[in-house]
């Protein structure tokens, strides 16, 4: 299945290798008013591969830094049908662009999610605030993209549309600070008021394949689920998340605080579309209250247990929103 051969190939040729130091603080404010840039390099749509057993289209774009360096690298999976949100309905689902270990990246995550029906491809990334200590800044973005689309031995693939003179449209992202993310310790009321998200850290996963399997029909069994910490961009609540039971072959956990907090939370996960859930229930006495839902596709870095058919999977940090802001 074409996910699992992006999560084993992609993910684990790249977020092993995340230097620690990559990150470097940004400024959310100043001279530039908390605005940013990226630039985009290739960026490819993908549908159903004929010869697979599934309708997964695939999107993939390049980060670049202002020297051209490809610094990130995105890929979002999913039904084709759903064209870029949540079984066809109202989440847009968010993918993670995977630091690609050139040049230095000045964010702690990027991600990327697509509305493909009206090709627009929006962006968030999150970083250390470097003239206000202690806070973390979330800019987000957008850009609708002008696409030719191929059709040939019953798949299709889409590209930007070239200039008059035959060569790569020059396409960039400009990002904005999303207003009150910078706040270190806000109050219940605030945090009501701000949009909604998550980085979900410390991801672990392991499985068995059976014999015989491959990345490409993996065939797993034995699956522990995922057990991650999930943590509010909004207030910084921290949750202990671990799977609990089954759901058509699906698994379902809830999320514990260990900080005596009344907002609860609770997560879905689809091994077979990488697909993480996480809802989210605000009870707070001086706000009204408050659900939110996100939608992330996961991809995992899988690692092969010496002389054994287990895997061991974990992930770098990994931003899901709740919408599109």
């Amino acid at each position: 299945m074409r996910n699992h051969l992006v999560s084993f190939a992609l993910a684990t040729a790249a977020a092993l290798y995340l230097p620690s130091g990559a990150n470097a603080a940004r400024p959310c404010g100043g001279s530039n008013g908390g605005s940013f840039q990226y630039r985009l390099g290739d960026v490819r749509y993908d549908g159903p591969d004929p010869s697979k057993n599934n309708d997964l289209a695939t999107i993939a774009a390049s980060l670049q830094g202002s020297n051209g360096t490809p610094l990130y690298e995105c890929v979002g999976q999913w039904p084709e049908a759903w064209a870029g949100w949540y079984q066809g309905e109202s989440n847009i689902i968010w993918a993670d662009c995977i630091y690609t270990g050139a040049g230095a990246g000045p964010d702690n995550t990027v991600s990327f999610a697509v509305d493909w029906d009206n090709k627009t491809m929006y962006l968030a990334h999150t970083f250390a605030c470097s003239d206000a200590t202690g806070s973390h800044g979330l800019a987000t973005g957008s850009i609708t993209l002008d696409v030719n689309c191929t059709t040939a031995d019953d798949s299709s693939h889409c590209v930007p549309k070239t200039t008059d003179s035959g060569t790569r449209p020059n396409l960039s992202i400009a990002t904005v600070l999303v207003p009150g993310s910078e706040n270190t310790a806000p109050t219940c009321v605030d945090t009501s008021k701000e949009y909604q998200s998550w980085r979900v850290e410390e991801w672990q996963r392991s499985f068995k394949m059976e014999p015989g399997a491959s990345p490409i029909d993996p065939k797993l069994s034995e699956d522990t689920g995922p057990s991650f910490t999930l943590k509010s961009s909004a207030n910084g609540n921290t949750f202990n998340c671990s799977p609990s039971e089954g759901e058509d072959g699906a698994f379902v956990g809830n999320c514990t605080s260990s900080e005596g907090t009344s907002t609860t939370a609770d997560f879905r996960f689809d091994p077979s579309l990488n697909m993480l859930e996480i809802s989210e229930h605000w009870a707070c006495e001086d706000a009204p209250s408050l659900d939110v839902v996100g939608v992330g596709y996961v991809q995992a870095a899988c690692e092969r247990v010496f002389n054994s058919d287990k895997f061991i999977c974990s992930s770098a940090p990994v931003w899901i929103g709740t919408g599109v802001v």
